[in-house]
């Protein structure tokens, strides 16, 4: 039997020792390519996803600065609240924890839930639930205990008394930008700088290191309201629009010597702590984004006119035809019928056809002039976010004109028209209305200065149109206006609203614009009514009331003594030691009587504005000389009195001497 020959395991070893030396050269060329691949070719796109997927920059909100009155009462302030998150990867049913976070927070509608059903079932490390909920809400969703819901700290904007000035102040969102009023105006002051958060992590996401630049708090506003006068302002026009059924309305108080806004109030009105919950319509500042036809109001400016310009005196007498006049087809008519109107009575019974004869006199090119004088046009205030500059024609023809003069054919708001008064209650002077009073910043308080934009009409003529509009309230068509121990001046306006292009009937727009004390103004107020309901169709039954409550519990507020029938001073003893000032009573100045005719009286020793007021009340046209008091005047005292007549008046230091009966001299 044959011998086998042996295996020949030498070849199969050098065999299986080529395949496995190939499959380890193949290997490693593997690694290199891939190391090619992921070193240079995908190497910025891996450090971008390494960087988004290990380092996450968290932006922290500043806290809001916060909002005063002018007497530091806090009107806006942020506290801390608990927003909720969630880690998506970390929750294993998302339809079962949207429906217990839903019970917790007890205010979820379909569309919030299914909203948190996708937020929760995506793939990521984070996502919003609700964010700065109440303490409850975050104590019963914290008492769930669900796997993947966190909580962290956040601002909360709060507003302490709600309604209170919600239109002047605004409201800020949910990511502390400010949306509307002061929080929106002077956003970039208030906001403060955001800080941020830089977290690194792990390949397992665990934190090791974190880098953090702190925010910086924003600044404070102090405004120019004053917290008690916008709450009687606020509580008075609520009242009026109530009672007169009407859609709204508007009231705002001003200071009109330095143009401060003391109050401005809107009705309806809104919560700002939950503005979400409240329609457009009640979150609307009317004050200065509503445009209206003034009426009647706007006939200060077409009276400042024709003064200023020297075209009417007081007294001169002004033939309204029987209130009826013609443009083409277009008929005006005055609400009542009047003969022969005196310039100073137009304004006082309020008589269009007047209006409208001394607009033609004063033309077309010389209204728009005053109208822009007096700031209707365009924007009058910077710390308004979105007012309305108003409407203004340039190019008028008669009929445009006529209407122009009576205050139709123009769109102002409110606080145009406001403003344009408190021209004609500080002698002349256009300020810019002003709501922030003070800004702080870093512990510098900056204090804002009154901005006179321009001088409006002269001191004289603001004088007479002071005494006309004393006139309109004691006798005329603001007769409710009046407050007990204080002269008034002001003026009526009645305007039917335009409804589908045509004017309504049975809808207007009526208001009462006035100051108070007329002589020494405090006080600036406009009231207007929205389409009252009651047949209260008038601003003198309308809106006059509402003007007399404000500016009476304004008054007695502020401390402002009464200027008619005051009572006399108390009587304080002082120590003998102590030397007191002895008060100079005003000298009253008396109309004296000569042969049965008046004669201009004796003004020597009176302050420019007191003198001015006796002039134009007396009908004569004033012309001031100086500053100081009065020291001479022309025509003298004694000069018989005729209404019209230019009375100029030299002021000084000191009055100059003047004979006395007996042919010395005497001192007034």
């Amino acid at each position: 039997m044959a011998e086998q020959p042996l295996f020949r395991w030498r070849p199969v070893l050098q065999s299986r020792l080529v395949v496995l030396a190939g499959l380890f050269v193949f290997w490693a060329a593997a690694i290199v390519v891939r190391l090619v691949f992921l070193q240079v070719v995908s190497h910025e796109d891996l450090l971008a996803r390494q960087e988004r997927q290990q380092r996450r920059t968290i932006t922290v909100s500043a806290k809001r600065g916060d909002i005063f009155d002018r007497n530091g009462r806090l009107l806006a302030y942020s506290v801390d609240a608990d927003t909720i998150y969630a880690v998506p990867s970390e929750i294993a049913d998302a339809p079962r924890a949207a429906a217990a976070l839903c019970g917790a927070l007890k205010d979820c509608d379909r569309k919030f839930r299914d909203a948190l059903i996708a937020r929760l079932s995506r793939d990521g490390a984070f996502a919003y639930v609700k964010r700065r909920v109440s303490p409850a809400e975050a104590r019963r969703v914290a008492a769930l205990e669900i796997d993947g819901i966190g909580f962290m700290k956040e601002n909360k904007r709060f507003y302490p008394n709600r309604e209170l000035a919600a239109h002047l102040i605004g409201y800020a969102g949910l990511d502390n930008i400010g949306l509307s009023g002061v929080e929106a105006t002077h956003d970039k002051i208030v906001r403060g700088r955001e800080g941020t958060l830089l977290v690194q992590t792990d390949a397992r996401g665990r934190a090791f290191n974190r880098l953090e630049r702190p925010p910086t708090a924003g600044g404070s506003l102090e405004l120019t309201i004053d917290e008690q006068l916008q709450h009687i302002a606020e509580r008075e026009l609520e009242v009026g629009v109530r009672q007169h059924r009407a859609d709204a309305g508007t009231a705002i108080v001003m200071d009109p010597r330095t143009g401060e806004i003391l109050a401005m109030a809107n009705y309806p009105t809104f919560n700002p702590n939950a503005y979400g919950e409240a329609p457009e319509n009640a979150r609307r500042n009317r004050a200065i984004q509503d445009l209206y036809e003034p009426g009647s109001t706007f006939k200060i400016v077409t009276a400042s006119a024709a003064l200023e310009d020297r075209l009417f005196n007081p007294a001169e007498i002004i033939d309204v035809s029987a209130g009826i006049i013609r443009f083409g087809r277009r008929v005006i008519n005055d609400m009542h019928r009047y003969g022969p109107l005196s310039f100073t009575d137009v304004l006082v019974k309020s008589s269009n056809v007047g209006a409208i004869k001394i607009g033609a006199r004063v033309g077309a090119d010389r209204m728009n002039l005053y109208v822009r004088r007096f700031g209707f046009g365009r924007a009058t205030s910077r710390d308004f976010q979105g007012e309305s500059p108003g409407i203004v024609w340039s190019n008028l023809n008669d009929s445009a004109l006529a209407s122009v003069s009576m205050g139709y054919q123009v769109g102002v708001t409110p606080l145009q028209v406001v403003t344009a008064a408190s021209a004609v209650a500080n002698g002349g002077t256009l300020y810019e209305p002003r709501l922030v009073r003070a800004v702080t910043e870093g512990g510098v308080r900056t204090v804002i200065k009154p901005n006179a934009v321009r001088t409006a009409i002269k001191p004289e003529t603001a004088a007479t149109l002071t005494a006309i509009m004393e006139a309109v309230v004691e006798r005329g068509t603001a007769t409710r206006a009046k407050v007990p121990g204080y002269s008034v001046a002001g003026k009526t306006g009645t305007a039917d609203k335009l409804v589908n292009g045509r004017y309504s009937a049975t809808q207007q727009n009526v208001s009462f614009v006035g100051f108070v004390p007329s002589r020494n103004p405090a006080l600036a107020i406009i009231v207007m009514v929205d389409s009252p309901r009651d047949g209260a169709d008038t601003g003198g039954v309308a809106a006059a009331p509402i003007f007399q409550r404000i500016a009476e519990d304004s008054l007695r507020h502020l401390g402002v003594p009464p200027n008619i029938n005051a009572q006399p001073p108390v009587l304080v003893h002082r120590p003998r030691n102590v030397t007191a000032p002895v008060p100079i009573a005003p000298r009253p100045v008396r109309v004296s009587v000569v042969e049965g005719a008046a004669v201009i009286p004796d003004l020597t020793g009176l302050g420019a504005r007191e003198a001015t007021h006796e002039l134009a009340r007396l009908g004569l046209t004033p012309r001031v000389r100086g500053t100081g008091v009065v020291v001479d005047q022309l025509p003298p005292a004694g000069t018989p009195l005729e209404p019209g007549t230019v009375s100029t008046i030299v002021l000084g230091r000191e009055p100059r001497p003047r004979p006395d009966a007996a042919g010395g001299v005497s001192q007034p």
